[in-house]
């Protein structure tokens, strides 16, 4: 069993798909305004660790626009929501390069060890319109090929997304040491 500490239900859910002996955890903890999302990961899961008795794993994301030099990058999740998915759209009129990429940060520990960390990245394109209303925040702009992550159910995304590549490699790694 292995506490994941979000309060995001569609994170929750792509991780589930993942692994069956998750139990998600509404704790909240600090998010640090940093450069990187392997800081902010690092500075919550020792938050989290302490305050929990068992494995814990917490995720960070970010949107990363080559065209808006990499942002909103680690601010992703203030940014949707503030401006939201119409707000980098409107950003974005008049751009022709579109290159976007999704990384994923999966820190998991365990009592009375160091915290390991464990990253996925997607790349694909801000469309021009949103589409679909499957997944959350970004994924009805985000495509891979001719679709968004929003049309796609959490199996099809599970299979290139970046944080199930990240959580996949944390799997692996457990499985490995049995």
């Amino acid at each position: 069993m292995i506490y994941f500490v979000t309060s995001n239900k569609g994170k929750h859910a792509e991780a589930r798909a993942i692994f069956a002996d998750l139990v998600q955890k509404d704790i909240g903890y600090t998010e640090i305004q940093a450069d990187t999302l392997e800081e902010v990961a690092a500075y919550g899961i020792k938050e989290v660790a302490a305050r929990l008795d068992g494995p814990v794993m917490i995720e960070d994301a970010g949107l990363f626009v080559e065209a808006l030099q990499g942002f909103p990058g680690v601010y992703s999740a203030y940014v949707q929501r503030t401006i939201g998915n119409a707000g980098i759209l409107r950003l974005m009129e008049g751009m022709e390069r579109r290159d976007a990429y999704f990384k994923s940060v999966v820190a998991y520990v365990e009592p009375g060890r160091e915290p390991i960390m464990f990253n996925g990245e997607v790349h694909g394109q801000i469309g021009f319109e949103e589409r679909g209303h499957k997944g959350f925040g970004y994924d009805p702009i985000f495509y891979v090929g001719e679709s968004s992550l929003g049309e796609k159910e959490i199996e099809e995304k599970n299979r290139i997304s970046h944080r199930a590549a990240s959580m996949r490699a944390l799997k692996r790694w457990l499985e490995g040491r049995r």
